[in-house]
């Protein structure tokens, strides 16, 4: 049952997109512009505060391994301004409820009483796919896709945990996100239910100007990943439809 708002203020949690400033949606940049308080990531979209006519209190709260604010204390900061009458703008990168928290900071505000709206952003998997040039689907060539996590939370029960390799052989192309870090033990689990040969493209920094595209095969993957080749943030995707970037990318 959702609890009624007793907060006078309200948190609006934004998907700021892949990187680039201008792929946030007209509705993210407008509650950013009438928000009294900023909270932003460490993937939200670099110049996009900078270029921003605000007077907003801007809180950078991005988190690296073992570095940030914890999640728990980013919680209690919206709480707190929204309880002060305060416009909270939570801009993330992405999109907030495609690997992001959003849901479990929406959640841990609705149970205190505090009003929260979600605008969605562009995820970055979509990026990749357009911007670099390998589309997801063609018809022909793929009509599914999965995307998974390279990586997952701790201590989550191994019954609940990706099943990665039954996921490979089940659809046509497979995205995996957060995975630079474990890409050659993705690929060695890959490579036990789909061909070496199996094309593989690599997006990095998707839609900013350090965005770089690697192809390679599967082979290649496990070979860069075990030499610490794979830049982060990344989107990996696996499939015949990376045969395509040929005839779809064209460098600028």
């Amino acid at each position: 049952m959702r609890t009624l708002a007793r907060c006078q203020g309200r948190v609006v949690i934004i998907g700021g997109g892949p990187g680039d400033p201008e792929l946030i949606t007209v509705k993210g940049l407008r509650a950013l512009e009438t928000a009294d308080a900023i909270l932003y990531d460490r993937l939200a979209p670099k110049g996009l505060l900078e270029n921003l006519e605000t007077r907003a209190l801007k809180i950078y709260v991005g988190k690296r391994p073992g570095e940030g604010l914890p999640q728990e204390e980013i919680n209690r900061i919206m709480e707190n301004l929204a309880c002060r009458g305060m416009t909270v703008a939570r801009l993330k990168g992405g999109d907030p409820y495609t690997y992001g928290r959003g849901e479990e900071e929406c959640m841990y505000l609705i149970e205190r009483g505090v009003e929260c709206i979600v605008i969605p952003g562009v995820p970055s998997y979509v990026a990749a796919s357009a911007l670099h040039g390998v589309p997801l689907t063609s018809r022909g060539v793929s009509s599914s896709f999965a995307v998974v996590p390279g990586k997952e939370a701790p201590g989550k029960p191994d019954g609940r945990r990706v099943k990665l390799e039954e996921i490979a052989k089940s659809v046509d192309t497979l995205v995996i996100l957060m995975g630079a870090s474990a890409s050659a033990e993705i690929a060695e689990r890959l490579l036990k239910v789909l061909p070496p040969e199996t094309p593989v493209a690599i997006a990095s920094n998707v839609s900013t100007p350090e965005a770089e595209t690697v192809v390679t095969s599967l082979e290649g993957l496990r070979e860069l990943g075990i030499n610490g080749m794979v830049k982060s943030p990344a989107v990996i995707i696996v499939g015949e439809v990376v045969r395509l970037r040929d005839k779809l990318y064209r460098e600028a």
